[in-house]
């Protein structure tokens, strides 16, 4: 146990996201940081002016873009998360924060590996922006671990990574892919946000730069768009010159309600992970369902990995169903009473939405025995989830 009479030892995670963030010189004595919200900042002279200009800017208000006692206050929670590493930025949302840590690390003639399982806003980055910048994207199997080394050419300057998938769930081996990088000198980016660093901590596994939308589990109240990076040792100083050249900022409104969402995201991960898995459980059960793509479960793509690296499961997950009726599908979302119908996930709420992953590969060929749903296990009874899905079942069953 914690010794609370000895503020160096070692706290848990439920400690951290209550206590993180919290100095006295931003509180005052309040709880909660307060909203600081600015553009402007006033000096007390022409030489404070240029004094301050020269100085590290970071905790330090400079002006309103390099942020306020609020949005620092959430960054340092996020990075007191992740053991190791060297600092943490804000960002408006997710997408902009996997742009803006693969423009701090490539330029023209780079190469980046992306897995043929990435969330599509990532995928159209590299036929995109990236590629009229002249930077080439290369598309490979998720599952490829070690075998990363025969995909590195002359070019291959990062290697980002998402695991697990966020529509087919493969869990990738990060330890294997982190080791091959290294020895060749590139770069490692992770979209954890799946996982959170309360599941996977990236750093203390290697990877330079972790993401997370922040949109999702930190802020939890589906009400915010948010994004945060956090670099490893070495690396913060590349993403803080392409963060401020490229002018990202974060309202202290927005950073308020990360803090607040923070301070309760392991209850709800915990809870909505352990609702997902019994709910997942259950569908393996039904004659309606083909597959359920959940990483906790054996027969998932890469559940070795996560078995051997992660500390649990999120809320999030995919189900196959069995024939190939869209229309059978399409009935069984629409009837749903407690799962909304709509995109992201994280928040308190159940969601809903047909995924249709076969579309959008291009390295690796997506088969699926039926028409695929995703599900976002909210924080409601897990009986009443399971009911509705039953329901529902039968209605695509019928169709």
């Amino acid at each position: 146990m914690t010794d609370p009479t000895h503020p160096a030892a070692p706290i848990a995670d439920a400690t951290r996201v209550v206590q993180g963030g919290r100095r006295d010189e931003w509180t005052r004595g309040i709880v909660n940081p307060p909203v600081w919200r600015a553009s402007t900042i006033l000096y007390d002279s022409v030489a404070d002016l240029r004094t301050n200009a020269k100085r590290d800017t970071t905790h330090r208000l400079f002006y309103g873009r390099r942020g306020t006692p609020t949005q620092w206050s959430l960054a340092d929670a996020l990075d007191e998360l992740e053991p190791g590493a060297e600092g943490t930025l804000l960002y408006p949302s997710g997408v902009a924060a996997i742009a803006t840590a693969l423009l701090a690390v490539l330029s023209p003639g780079d190469e980046v590996l992306i897995p043929d399982s990435a969330y599509d806003p990532t995928r159209s980055l590299g036929g995109g922006i990236l590629k009229r910048m002249g930077i080439s994207t290369r598309f490979y199997d998720p599952l490829v671990g070690a075998g990363i080394a025969d995909l590195i050419g002359r070019a291959t300057r990062a290697v980002f990574m998402e695991s697990p998938g966020s529509l087919t769930f493969e869990v990738q081996d990060v330890p294997a892919i982190v080791a091959v990088a290294k020895a060749r000198g590139l770069v490692t980016l992770l979209d954890n946000t799946w996982a959170t660093p309360l599941l996977f901590p990236a750093i203390a596994r290697g990877v330079d730069y972790t993401i997370l939308a922040c949109t999702k589990y930190v802020v939890g109240h589906s009400d915010v768009m948010l994004g945060s990076v956090t670099a490893g040792p070495g690396r913060l100083e590349a993403l803080r010159t392409a963060t401020y050249q490229l002018g990202q900022c974060v309202s202290p409104d927005d950073a308020w309600l990360g803090s607040r969402g923070l301070r309760t995201m392991k209850l709800r991960l915990d809870e909505q992970g352990r609702s997902a898995l019994a709910i997942a459980e259950w569908l393996k059960t039904r004659p309606e369902v083909a597959r359920v793509l959940h990483p906790a479960l054996p027969d998932c793509p890469g559940y070795e990995v996560f078995a051997r690296d992660f500390k649990g499961a999120a809320g999030l997950f995919s189900v196959v169903l069995k024939g190939d009726s869209d229309a059978g599908r399409a009935a069984m979302i629409d009837g749903l009473a407690h799962f909304g119908i709509g995109y992201s996930w994280g928040g308190y709420e159940s969601l809903v939405i047909p995924v249709d992953p076969q579309f959008y590969r291009t390295a690796t060929r997506w088969a699926a025995d039926g028409p695929m749903i995703r599900l976002q296990i909210g924080l409601e009874d897990t009986g009443d989830l399971i009911a509705d899905l039953e329901a529902g079942l039968k209605r695509f069953a019928a169709a």
